[in-house]
């Protein structure tokens, strides 16, 4: 055993309550089963069976109230692998279940049996025909697909507010739309062609012209079924009429009985079933969509009314203007937003009954935004509008980042309401549609039924669609709620269904909560139509069964999940999955919602359960240890969870007397650690130049089996090497500002064998050039902006180093006087935000007055605009980092360089690299994970210059792609340089 190695227990949870009922059960303590373990390791390869009872317990949760346990989890990389899962399950009476993003409200992504994941290995859009079509992989997010058209002008029809989470293998399986996709740009409409895997494992790509002549060899049944089924719906007028009066609004209730009218053959009739099949009738492999322009001119509002009703009332003067999205804010969800970073506060004081209206006109030119803001001045005399706090302006608007605000506020109405119920209640979501000219009626009606059954909750939606969404929260371990809930549910259908002939869900598909409704809706004759469309594609029932349709009256009550109370920081966490994508760790352990999912599963748990050591015994690597701890997730989450600030907590934790003890004596004599870091990193430099890198990657692998890998960094070839002894000579008398070289930049020179000047060189340099000179202090070494012990958990250390630090800048600033410039943005970020919880009242009042300016927002902002550029590379490919993005530096940083490049890329997939300092070295796979899509991209072509700012970053990049990634700074050095 390491000599420091924790011990799991230490994370234990505190004050655990009674076992939920809900628990997984003990005799999972041990995974899957070894016969379907080993049968499908045998059949796929070991890598690809996920089967410890962590992997089955974070899988199994999605956005959804629901929670199933599968049996095993499956990574597909294939569709190979796709069709050998289903073999297998036909061969052995076995359930297959499909999940991409786990994004679905209604848990269409969870399963009992076998789950297959296929996110990690299907990404990838391929833009053709300029952009006007898009051949896109399912586990590729919307946001993504859309970031790679926006460089040819277009856009996809669907637009869920989840785009930057959801992934179009959903989006298509749900026939998701959003804000302005109505019944005209969803999936259903612009969807070109799809490939599917058929269960019985035949492949139909709807593109191919042969496609139902090889059909009809491989499936000649299925053919003639699907044909039968066909004539049988035609034949019957009444049933005609009812299926096209049913998709005149928005509705994904059940199967797409219209494919039947819409296609002429089993491949087309076969194309539209699969849209909003909720993965039932077969497995989406990739599709090919219809693009829309990207219109880029807009003027938008959000109009703040009286109440919900009178709202509701508007929106047709706004449909009728030729609005493309009218969305509803009711007073709940606007109050709640207040969570949302960059809401107006005043917003929390709104009075309960109050109601918004987000109205958006978009326009490809000028002159079609002006005629549109025309039309919108008309109808704003006409509105009963309101301003009952200062920020509302009840004003149409161009400007770019206010209407970004408005749709932040509006995107995350699920997660911030979600976030604002009580601790420890379940969220339901749910999701109707009613004619518009009746929407003013039904919000009337839904405030009533609701305050019947003693429920507050949360109404937005697409209100030029008639489609609305509304959260509800209960306690689903206490029974009495439940039948609450059950009650509301069953009065709530027959209102939508009775009184307004509406949809039951709208976008968000039928899922396993109204799977007992549907023939509420729809009837009989046509249920029974979509029972028969399920047992002749899959007869075995292989697919996802319970799911979409289901016999049980009460299935909507099955499987609701409980929300056990764990660290307050992320008790607010719904499970929505919008920090998955951003999450450096999430295709080789766990995301931040599967960190939180595990931690929940934990307090279920009694104490001494065998499943309770195992999830412990997991969560040291799998959630802490390679947790890159950059906090991006923070970002996502529309509420601001930081699970990794709950990591280094959870590394905390984990430390020993002695290993916090040492972790304070580094920070105490840190002149000499820094010193012994620099010599070392040049004898390293040495022997690999002698002896190649083996013999320092055998002496490093020793030591971390000996002490703990997450403590001894491994030895990693490219590694830069020792910075110079001696920093650039400045004078204090003229300085414009103070330059604080971080300490990794005082260890660590640029990349080996490119010519200089060093990072401190060229931040002199060109700030001298400027007319801005800094001056270096010279007792900067012994110093660091604490990052080193914040990121591990080391609090003694982290809070010496802390105070030490803004003492010292306070003297070096002259009492802040001066602007404290810092030449790593990591580094910039800690020592603006991140030392702040760790300081004295003294030095809290010390740090309020100093002015810390990330050395890339001083070039861009003070020396730029007294530069002259002279020589610029053709072409440069640029690595915003996690920590320009917390201090919103990301303009500062393409703006510098835009000054050195004719060409700056930033790519698509860019994203944490996972380096984190030295966690890189800490655990080298974490890295190489985390920067596989962004190196691929980075490969694809060659660049005159690989940019970033920060230098563990730049090692990270350069590790990853074998590109010479380093400092824009340097760039702009050489960019202005006589």
């Amino acid at each position: 055993m390491p000599l420091l190695e924790p011990k799991p227990g230490a994370l234990r949870p505190r004050g655990t309550a009674a076992p939920a009922p809900d628990r997984v059960p003990e005799h999972l303590a041990g995974g899957t089963p070894p016969a379907l373990r080993a049968e499908l390791s045998e059949l796929l390869g070991a890598e690809k069976v996920l089967w410890k009872v962590s992997d089955l317990v974070r899988y199994a949760t999605d956005a959804s109230p629901y929670r199933f346990v599968p049996q095993v989890v499956v990574v597909a990389e294939d569709i190979d692998d796709v069709s050998a899962v289903l073999s297998y399950a036909h061969g052995k009476q076995r359930e297959v279940v499909f999940r991409a993003a786990g994004t679905s409200l209604n848990g269409q992504a969870q399963g009992e049996d076998i789950l297959v994941d296929v996110r990690r290995h299907w990404a990838g859009v391929e833009v053709l025909e300029e952009g006007r079509r898009a051949r896109i992989r399912p586990g590729t997010t919307v946001f993504r697909a859309n970031a790679a058209l926006a460089r040819h002008g277009r856009i996809l029809g669907p637009d869920p507010a989840s785009a930057v989470a959801c992934t179009l293998g959903g989006v298509v399986a749900n026939n998701s739309s959003g804000m302005t996709a109505g019944t005209t740009r969803n999936s259903y409409r612009t969807l070109s062609s799809l490939t599917l895997v058929l269960p019985t494992g035949t492949v139909v790509d709807t593109a191919d012209p042969l496609a139902d002549e090889e059909l009809a060899r491989a499936e000649p049944g299925l053919c003639r079924g699907l044909m039968d089924l066909k004539r049988e719906i035609e034949a019957d007028p009444a049933l005609v009429a009812r299926i096209r009066a049913k998709y005149e609004i928005k509705n994904t209730t059940g199967y797409r009985l219209d494919a039947y009218l819409d296609g002429t053959t089993p491949v087309e009739i076969l194309r539209g079933l699969m849209v909003g099949s909720e993965g039932t009738l077969g497995f989406i492999a990739e599709v090919v969509f219809d693009t829309l322009p990207l219109d880029r001119e807009l003027t938008s509002a959000l109009l703040f009314f009286p109440s919900l009703p009178a709202a509701a009332a508007a929106v047709p003067l706004f449909n009728d203007a030729g609005a493309l999205a009218v969305e509803l804010m009711d007073g709940n969800t606007l109050r709640a937003s207040v969570s949302v970073a960059g809401v107006p506060a005043d917003w929390a004081r709104l009075p309960k009954d109050t109601a918004a209206l987000l109205v958006e006109f978009r326009a490809p030119d000028a002159a079609g935004r002006a005629e549109y803001e025309r039309r919108a001045a008309a109808v704003l005399p006409a509105l009963r509008l309101v301003a009952p706090v200062a920020s509302v302006t009840n004003a149409f608007t161009g400007d770019p980042a206010v209407i970004a605000g408005y749709w932040k506020a509006r995107k995350a109405f699920v997660t911030a309401v979600g976030g604002a119920r009580p601790p420890g209640t379940t969220l339901i979501t749910e999701d109707f549609a009613v004619p518009p000219s009746r929407l003013a009626e039904a919000c009337e009606a839904l405030l009533a039924l609701q305050a019947e059954h003693g429920f507050d909750a949360a109404v937005a939606g697409h209100a030029a669609h008639g489609n609305l969404h509304f959260l509800l929260a209960f306690d689903a371990a206490e029974p009495a709620d439940v039948d609450r809930y059950a009650s509301f549910m069953d009065a709530f259908c027959h209102l939508t269904v009775e009184r307004f002939d509406g949809s039951l869900k709208a976008e968000h598909s039928t899922g396993r909560n109204m799977a007992p409704f549907l023939e509420l809706e729809w009837g009989p004759k046509a249920v029974d139509l979509m029972w028969r469309t399920k047992r002749l594609l899959d007869p075995d029932s292989v697919l996802a069964p319970r799911v979409l349709l289901d016999r049980d009256p009460l299935a909507h009550l099955r499987g609701l999940k409980t929300i056990p109370r764990v660290e307050e920081v992320a008790d607010p966490c719904i499970e929505c999955g919008f920090c998955e994508p951003t999450c450096p760790s999430g295709d080789l352990t766990t995301t931040p919602r599967q960190r939180i999912v595990l931690r929940r599963e934990m307090t279920r748990q009694r104490p001494g359960s065998p499943v309770l050591a195992e999830l412990l015994d997991a969560y040291g690597y799998d959630a802490v240890d390679t947790c890159a701890g950059d906090s991006t997730c923070m970002l996502a989450c529309p509420v601001g969870i930081d699970t990794g600030a709950l990591m280094r907590d959870f590394r905390h934790r984990r430390h020993g007397p002695r290993e916090e003890r040492a972790a304070e004596l580094a920070a105490l004599r840190f002149r000499a650690v820094e010193a012994g870091a620099r010599l070392a990193v040049a004898a390293s430099g040495k022997i690999t130049h002698a002896l190649g890198d083996r013999v320092l990657e055998a002496v490093t692998g020793a030591a971390r089996k000996a002490v703990r890998p997450d403590l001894v960094p491994e030895w990693l070839p490219r590694l830069p090497g020792a910075a110079a002894r001696r920093l650039p000579a400045t004078r204090r008398v003229g300085a414009a500002a103070v330059y604080y070289p971080a300490c990794v930049n005082r260890i660590f020179g640029g990349p080996p064998g490119e010519p200089g000047p060093s990072l401190p060189e060229a931040v002199v340099a060109v700030s001298e050039r400027a007319g801005k000179p800094v001056w270096i202090p010279r007792d900067v070494a012994g110093t660091c902006c604490a990052t080193i012990w914040h990121s591990k958990g080391y609090e003694a250390g982290n809070r010496l180093m802390a105070n030490r630090i803004v003492e010292a800048a306070w003297g070096w600033t002259a009492g802040g006087r001066l602007p404290l410039v810092v030449d790593a943005s990591s580094c910039s970020l800690g020592l603006a935000r991140e030392v702040v919880p760790f300081l004295t009242a003294d030095n809290l009042a010390l740090h309020a007055e100093l002015r810390i300016v990330d050395s890339v927002v001083w070039a861009a902002e003070e020396l730029l605009p007294r530069l002259e550029v002279r020589r610029t590379v053709g072409s440069a490919v640029l690595h915003p980092t996690c920590s320009t993005r917390h201090l919103g530096d990301e303009a500062q940083l393409r703006a510098v360089a835009g000054a050195c490049a004719a060409e700056v890329v930033v790519p698509d997939d860019a994203g944490c690299c996972a380096f984190a300092g030295d966690r890189g070295m800490l655990h080298p796979e974490l890295t190489a994970s985390a920067t596989a899509r962004e190196a691929a991209e980075v490969r694809e072509r060659e660049f005159d210059a690989y940019l970033s700012a920060n230098r563990m970053c730049e090692v990270g990049m350069d590790r990853a792609t074998g590109r010479p990634y380093h400092s824009v700074l340097v760039e702009l050095e050489r960019a202005t340089r006589p």
